[in-house]
């Protein structure tokens, strides 16, 4: 089955139109500001998959299924430079543990179906230690020209998470704060000097009733030092309460480090975070609010100056959950206004053993049961104009214009003439527009300006700008409603079953949960790369 994904996965590239690898980065890197850099001092804007290595197995998920190779290719193949590869604290803390081979562990779990298929697809890691696995998964990684942060996920080995796990906060039974500050020590010490190993994300989704702000800085401080002073190249990125949803505390007391332009900051963000508020409300006023604590709890930081990486959010692929897909709108326009780094949940299309389940098909992952074809290529297509930075430094070719952004296409408005109407298309190929103070959307560098033409109609570029139905406005709940005047009604912009942008009465504006909003929502967002490089700079 390997040897075939493989080849298939290669076929693909040579029928399809040639994929954009994202470029290499000058490692190691540091941050300037809210943004992370390289040595040359260049965005380098961070768009990882997770890769999950922390269930009771302890080893990398997936590699009964492929070449290790293999799905590391198809990482970078599929637009992302970096994975999120998480770790239990007792694989580097119990040495009994870490001495396991792969073999061992899977004939502890009775996993006899992975041991065949891991050593069919990789026989030269089945025999190694654990550590030495996932040290062979680093190393594949790299040769393959992606980055890695290394993530403390859990401490004891088992999915996570839950409030009364014994893993959430400090203090609790499996969560030792002496023997996690010696075990991120020698996580550190053990990738000293692997290049790819750009950071380390000292603990997930810190939870539970012993949580507090007073033991969150005294031990999170103490980890962050420890880790630096082993592995002065590696970012050093802090989680915070909540489940990782709750940084505020910051505001108004930073942490207090020895060291500068290694800190990140990290937060997660589901549909389910707000539990069925996507589904039972008004997807406008959800967005609207959600955002709004969002950047409460942690956006506030990146005004503050300092990088914010989303390393957790994700969706059912399946496509049949309405509370995740309105969410999905909603997180995607913000993702892209901000600009943000992020690591998508989850590469992992099954896992050997989850929960009791054996081969458990994980519908958030971003390939299938098998590791071999992609669970949801259009999802694939909706995130890959965030996989490019928009701005930051080492970006400033072009001067400070705006994009409009769709976020449930993932695509951009752009123009292919003054005759034909505008269309929806990949954002690297995106006119570049200006909103006035009167609120006009210019194409930048012409006079031409988008207008209402009627309701039902393709909107139209025109000279004339200074009519009521050239003005368009940022309306409802969520500010992504586009809004111009025909007439005494209003019209917002739409796109229709062509991807033509076309003007239609404004929907779902009021308290109704039943209306999806999603072809009407548009994002104006800030950029300062050119069309023409667009896709080289990831």
């Amino acid at each position: 089955m390997g040897r075939l994904c493989f080849f298939f996965f290669f076929l693909s590239i040579i029928l399809s139109l040639p994929i954009i690898f994202p470029a290499v980065a000058a490692l190691p890197l540091h941050t300037s500001s809210r943004w992370i850099v390289d040595e040359a001092g260049q965005r380098v804007k961070l768009a990882c998959v997770n890769w999950v290595t922390h269930l009771e197995a302890v080893v990398v998920e997936g590699l009964s299924k492929q070449p290790v190779d293999t799905i590391s290719k198809r990482i970078l193949s599929m637009g992302f430079n970096c994975v999120r590869l998480t770790w239990p604290l007792y694989l580097v803390t119990n040495d009994s543990l870490a001495s396991l081979t792969v073999r061992q562990s899977f004939q502890s779990l009775g996993l006899s179906e992975a041991i065949a298929g891991f050593q069919a697809n990789n026989p030269s890691i089945i025999d190694l230690s654990l550590i030495q696995a996932y040290q062979a998964v680093v190393s594949s990684l790299g040769a393959n020209k992606v980055m890695v942060i290394l993530d403390n996920h859990i401490s004891k080995p088992g999915w996570c998470c839950s409030g009364s796990d014994g893993n959430g906060f400090f203090g609790d039974l499996y969560f030792n704060p002496d023997l996690w500050i010696q075990g991120l020590a020698r996580m550190a010490t053990l990738f000293n000097g692997v290049p790819n190993v750009v950071g380390m994300s000292l603990r997930n989704e810190l939870r539970g009733p012993r949580q507090n702000v007073k033991d969150w800085y005294r031990y999170m401080e103490r980890g962050a030092e420890a880790v630096h002073s082993a592995n002065p190249d590696v970012l050093v990125i802090l989680s915070g309460l909540g489940y990782d949803k709750d940084l505020s505390f910051i505001r108004n007391q930073p942490v207090n480090l020895t060291f500068t332009e290694k800190l990140v900051y990290e937060m997660h963000w589901y549909g389910f975070s707000d539990g069925k508020s996507w589904e039972s409300g008004n997807p406008n006023q959800v967005c609207g609010r959600v955002v709004n604590n969002m950047m409460r709890l942690s956006g506030f930081l990146l005004e503050q100056g300092w990088p914010l990486i989303v390393s957790e959010f994700g969706m059912d692929l399946r496509g049949n959950n309405v509370n995740d897909n309105r969410y999905m709108n909603c997180f995607l326009a913000w993702a892209a206004e901000l600009d943000l780094d992020w690591a998508i949940w989850t590469l992992v299309g099954s896992y050997y053993l989850r929960e009791g389940i054996v081969g458990l098909n994980e519908f958030y992952g971003v390939l299938d049961w098998n590791w071999c074809e992609t669970r949801d290529a259009s999802f694939l297509q909706r995130i890959s104009a965030l996989q490019s930075p928009f701005q930051g430094p080492g970006l400033s070719e072009t001067s400070l214009h705006k994009v409009i952004f769709h976020p449930s296409t993932g695509l951009c408005v752009l123009r292919k003439s003054m005759l034909d109407p505008l269309t929806l298309g990949p954002c690297a190929s995106s006119d570049s527009w200006k909103y006035t103070p009167q609120k006009i959307l210019l194409v930048r560098g012409t006079y031409f300006c988008l207008k209402v033409e009627g309701l039902g109609k393709p909107a139209r570029l025109n000279i004339i700008c200074s009519d009521p139905n050239s003005k368009w406005e940022a309306i409802s709940d969520s500010k992504m409603h586009l809004s111009s005047k025909v007439g005494n009604d209003s019209a917002c912009l739409d796109v229709d079953s062509n991807n033509i942008i076309v003007t239609n009465t404004c929907k779902c504006l009021s308290r109704d949960n039943m209306c999806d909003p999603g072809s009407q929502w548009f994002k104006l967002v800030d950029s300062t790369r050119s069309p023409s490089s667009a896709e080289s700079l990831r």
